[in-house]
């Protein structure tokens, strides 16, 4: 199920997966996860309401990578 999350004066953002309205999950298959990566993963997460990330590669070496970035430190509108 794909969600649409509109960005403040940003755009539009598609989530790959959100599990229970809580949790963004961010799916790739690549060769190796970079930085650039988890900082889109911590961008999701710092427009939305959603508390913790996972990013997830299925790629030629499987990685997880679990963000969190707290409510509490966000302007939420």
């Amino acid at each position: 199920m794909n969600w649409d999350v509109v960005f403040w004066k940003i755009g539009k953002y598609k989530a790959d997966l959100i599990v229970n309205d809580l949790i963004i999950l961010e799916l790739k298959a690549i060769d190796y996860l970079l930085e650039q990566h988890e900082n889109q993963l911590i961008n999701y997460l710092k427009a939305t309401d959603k508390e913790v990330g996972l990013l997830l590669n299925f790629g030629t070496k499987p990685e997880i990578r679990r963000k969190a970035f707290d409510n509490s430190r966000k302007n939420l509108r």
